[in-house]
């Protein structure tokens, strides 16, 4: 990769691999602050992005792989880009303005992340910047109407930004020609240790949250914003991620785990309030999450099975791995009680997040 002027390296592409049909997938590289992040055309999949610990020392904090077919042949969403909805819609189904649509049901009967081939399944049109000091990929997708179910063309643009200081940030925008729905996420999954390092469970999590949201057996909302204190969802304090996490609560038997989405106190906000600390007691590696989104659906990688070997050449197993998604509620759509999705013609969906990373 090309050294640039101070702290940066402009970003830089190589040929990952191809797809079934021949299609090319790029990796783009970019440096800044002291992190160093890779990113594939392919579903905007966040490769690897590498963080130093207390001592200095590099070492890729997300969980991902070294070949093409191995992202396709893995539905776990390894870093991707989730959309054109992030999290469940009960049913495969909504009714927007009178009309019922039916969307790819890929989850039990449930449309999840998008459907079949969402998001994390497409190849993004990729462009570099540098704006300062910072710098950057843009990557654009247009989702034809009707795309998985949804109604609409919607064309979306999402930037991932480096800052000096090594902040990654997300920020998204979309526009529809019809009235849809909307709810875009990142789905890297999290070990501050270190991509081989093994379990997550002894990490230590906070989250602004006093309420979350419940689910059914198949994992959609209640519809119920449940107080948090008492029970195993309680991150209000830091706390190891698997003090209670095989506490006997029936929601967390529905999810094999945490995978809920918890209600964040602040709401939804023009520009992102943090709301989320993660820390790894051994390494010191700290990341710490602000986002202008509601809500935040935290996964402890409960499916992960053995089947998958990542970039550190370890099989993934439950737990290895975490993910903070920040988003609207899953099945908004169907729950008119829940902040809304509603994207309509000459309004822009807009959301940010950013990860600020440390060690001490």
């Amino acid at each position: 990769m090309e050294q640039a002027q101070g702290r940066f390296v402009r970003p830089s592409r190589s040929l990952f691999g191809r797809l079934a049909d021949g299609t090319e997938v790029h990796r783009w590289s970019l440096e800044n602050g002291g992190v160093r992040l890779a990113v594939l055309s392919l579903g905007g999949i966040v490769q690897s992005l590498e963080v130093p610990d207390r001592r200095g020392r590099p070492a890729n904090v997300s969980l991902g792989f070294d070949t093409v077919e191995a992202y396709t042949a893995a539905d776990r969403y390894f870093g991707a880009l989730v959309g054109r909805y992030g999290n469940r819609i009960a049913k495969g189904r909504f009714t927007l303005d009178g009309r019922t649509y039916r969307l790819s049901a890929n989850d039990g009967g449930n449309s999840l992340h998008g459907g079949a081939a969402g998001f994390d399944k497409v190849v993004w049109e990729v462009e570099p910047f540098v704006s300062g000091a910072d710098v950057g990929l843009r990557l654009s997708y247009t989702s034809a109407d009707g795309e998985m179910g949804f109604p609409g063309a919607l064309g979306t643009v999402v930037t991932y930004t480096l800052t000096r200081n090594g902040d990654w940030h997300v920020d998204y925008a979309a526009t529809t020609d019809k009235p849809t729905v909307v709810n875009l996420t990142s789905h890297v999954y999290w070990n501050l240790g270190g991509e081989a390092s093994g379990s997550v469970h002894g990490h230590e999590l906070s989250l602004a949250a006093s309420r979350y949201t419940p689910v059914d057996s198949s994992q959609i909302p209640t519809g119920e914003a449940a107080a948090v204190e008492g029970t195993p969802f309680d991150f209000r304090r830091a706390k190891k991620v698997g003090a209670e996490i095989r506490r006997a609560h029936p929601q967390l038997l529905h999810g094999r785990g945490f995978d809920h989405n918890w209600v964040l106190d602040k709401g939804s906000t023009a520009h992102p309030v943090e709301v989320a600390e993660l820390r790894d007691p051994a390494s010191g590696r700290t990341l710490r999450i602000a986002t202008t989104e509601p809500g935040l659906q935290f996964y402890s990688g409960n499916f992960l099975d053995g089947t998958s070997a990542g970039t550190g050449g370890t099989v993934y197993r439950q737990g290895d791995g975490l993910c903070l998604e920040t988003q609207h509620f899953p099945d908004s759509p169907n729950r008119p009680g829940f902040p809304s999705t509603v994207l309509r013609p000459g309004d822009t969906y807009r959301s940010a997040t950013v990860h600020r990373f440390s060690a001490r």
